[in-house]
């Protein structure tokens, strides 16, 4: 079985899991949803990094945006590095806009205002979270770094998606490739 192999060459609504030899820290142990990737690069969001410093009332607060059901939440993780600023909602299928990018059957991406509005009014979709930031590559970087060991790739499921406990998804994602994280090495596939 090769884990690392890129069937179609796009890796659109996959799991890159970081492994054990991971140098950049702040992508140890990451999950990271890939929601665009072609030949111009690929754009991802993390799934196991919260960004604890702003609740979903102080943001609300911040674009002036009335919440009108008290009951409404959204948990905000730290999506990447790049563009920290930009806040992106993963979300399930069942509410999309016509700038929603659908990354699979049952995920979406919405980077605009009005995600925001429809979950303080109550009526957001069924799945959902917050991201400040997205991780990117560019031409070829992502593809580099998988045939480097850097990643492997996983098939999503909505547990790791959207689960609450982030401090799993990493070994969640593993055991769904049937392997123990604990006997993964930084050198695998090198003779």
């Amino acid at each position: 079985m090769t884990i690392n192999k890129i069937d179609s060459g796009y890796l659109d609504g996959k799991l890159l899991v970081a492994m054990p030899n991971m140098g950049d820290p702040r992508f140890q142990k990451a999950v990271i949803l890939i929601c665009a990737h072609s030949d111009s690069g690929a754009m991802g969001i993390l799934l196991n990094r919260s960004l604890d410093a702003l609740s979903f009332d102080d943001l609300l607060e911040q674009l002036d945006i009335p919440k009108t059901d008290k009951d409404s939440h959204i948990n905000i993780h730290f999506g990447g590095p790049v563009d920290t600023e930009r806040g992106f909602v993963v979300h399930s299928t069942d509410i999309l806009y016509e700038t929603t990018l659908v990354i699979g059957e049952e995920m979406a991406l919405t980077a605009t205002v009005d995600m925001l509005k429809t979950i303080a009014g109550g009526s957001g979709p069924t799945s959902r979270f917050l991201a400040l930031g997205y991780s990117g590559w560019g031409p070829g970087q992502l593809e580099r770094e998988i045939q480097e060991n850097g990643w492997l790739v996983v098939e999503p499921d909505a547990d790791i998606v959207f689960g609450p406990e982030l401090e799993t998804k990493w070994e969640g994602a593993i055991h769904k490739l049937g392997i123990d994280p604990r006997l993964l090495s930084g050198d695998m596939g090198h003779a």
